[in-house]
């Protein structure tokens, strides 16, 4: 009888040495070995993925923007979404973990049954039972290890998830803010432009009334200040816009935010990129793909793992008997072990589903993995890319700004000697306008790439003093004429 009764146990040992491995992982695209578009040689450096992300804003010395970045680290809504799914996932992990402990558990019954069962026979008794029930599942095929894996590889991809949202949520809040410093330049320049078109006006207008000029030239010149007006509304329009986005990414309503207008005298940081592989291990979104990918292998394993039987050890202790005065009586203890055994024999082809819906799903996060890394290197050659090219379009267009200003001086000498006419004079102005105003979203340009940059390697980084901190000839302010 005691061969018997240990005989299903026997079994259930002999079928675990036979559960099938995890599946292999596809294959994944391999790290280049330096950027296309960075013609410098960079060491291999340990990854950062373990390392706390750096302050890379403060790379552009900017107090203001400081203050801003650290008040989206606490009241933006992106972040603390983040923050309670990672808490969420973190919860199933420890559900998962109580899953393969023992299960310990009071209990009471009371019951009135007549029958077979009962010594009065047919006459109706009430049983009754008190004690302590304990449960546990023999692990033997991996399920509830696997499954406690899977949570686990989830609860990690959640937290390089919190890392990303942090790392955009530093992005766009730099970018932003750099946006309204752009803008607070170019207002400048236009209504400084808007001034000396107001002084040309009043010039004219009493060299009209003095008969020197046709009232042909007031009216030019009045048409072109209206113009210029308007586009510095234009630009208030733009610029109160990005200051609502601001107060959104600090986690503040947009009634109660402002920012004071200001000098645009942040620094632009040189960045190192370094080399994809360790771009690929820094960054959040990347490793959060990678857990994801892991966690779905495991959960293969779990579908894998129903095809084997389930295994369960029960114990109760306490006391039964048909008259309650007498339950707790010594007499009246009761105990009892058991191992319970199961295995589905047909299913009607719900196994092998489960099966293949896990493989789908990790064929799912094997292609999801791939596209991020190759997103990855895509974004970091873009910001590479395209702050090289920013860099020669700024110069270009400071020799652009400098050939306008020196048009515009010509220009002037020449209208008032009465060589050309006034309608030379407000092209040359124009155009220099133009040019500047050009120059201006360059270099806001470049910041914008900066920062691009920052976060297409993964933050994390902190860099070398910054340089930059003035800027180029090209993008100071018009004088006034």
């Amino acid at each position: 009888m005691k061969h018997f009764l240990l005989a299903p146990l026997a079994a259930a040992l002999v079928l675990a040495g036979c559960a099938t491995a995890l599946p292999e992982l596809p294959a994944q695209p391999q790290s280049p070995l330096q950027f296309k578009s960075s013609n410098e040689r960079w060491t291999i450096a340990t990854p950062a993925a373990a390392q706390a992300d750096g302050a890379w804003w403060k790379s552009f010395a900017d107090p203001v923007l400081d203050g801003l970045v650290d008040r989206a680290a606490t009241g933006n809504t992106d972040i603390q979404q983040a923050v309670a799914r990672l808490a969420q996932a973190r919860a199933l992990v420890r559900n998962a973990h109580a899953d393969r402990l023992p299960q310990v558990g009071l209990g009471a019954t009371a019951l009135r049954q007549a029958g077979a069962d009962t010594p009065g026979g047919i006459v109706p008794e009430t049983l009754g039972w008190g004690g302590v029930r304990l449960s546990w599942e023999a692990d033997l095929f991996g399920r509830l290890a696997r499954a406690h894996d899977a949570a686990t590889l989830d609860a990690q991809a959640r937290e390089a998830l919190l890392r990303s949202t942090r790392l955009l949520v530093q992005a766009e809040t730099a970018q932003v803010y750099l946006g309204v410093r752009a803008l607070d330049a170019e207002r400048a320049l236009v209504r400084e432009t808007v001034a000396a078109y107001a002084g040309t006006l009043r010039l004219i207008q009493r060299r009209h009334q003095a008969g020197d000029v046709a009232e042909l030239d007031v009216v030019r010149v009045q048409a072109e200040l209206a113009a210029t007006e308007s586009e510095a509304l234009a630009l208030d329009r733009q610029r109160a816009a990005m200051e609502n986005a601001l107060a959104t990414l600090v986690g503040e309503p947009a009634s109660q935010f402002s920012l004071a207008p200001g000098g645009w005298e942040t620094a632009l940081p040189a960045i190192p990129a370094g080399i994809p592989a360790t771009v690929l291990a820094r960054r959040p979104d990347v490793a959060a793909a990678q857990a994801s990918l892991l966690a779905a292998q495991a959960r293969v394993g779990v579908a894998q793992a129903a095809w084997f039987p389930d295994v369960s050890l029960t114990a109760a202790g306490g006391y039964a008997s048909s008259e309650f005065s007498d339950i707790f009586k010594w007499s009246a203890r009761a105990w009892g072990v058991g191992a319970l055994l199961s295995l589905p024999l047909f299913d009607g082809g719900r196994r092998e589903a489960g099966v293949q819906g896990a493989q789908a799903q990790l064929d799912a996060a094997a292609a999801s993995y791939r596209g991020q890394v190759l997103q990855a290197l895509r974004e970091v050659e873009d910001q590479l890319s395209a702050l090289g090219l920013l860099q020669q379009q700024a110069q270009a267009q400071g020799r652009a700004v400098d050939a306008a200003s020196r048009a515009t001086t010509l220009s002037d000498t020449r209208y008032r000697n009465g060589l050309v006419s006034q309608l030379e004079l407000l092209d040359a102005r124009r155009s220099e306008l133009r040019n500047r105003r050009q120059a201006l979203q360059v270099r806001s340009a470049q910041f914008q790439a900066t920062a691009s940059l920052v976060r297409a390697l993964g933050g994390g980084w902190d860099g070398p003093a910054a340089v930059g901190d003035q800027p180029p000839p090209a993008t100071r302010l018009a004088a006034t004429r």
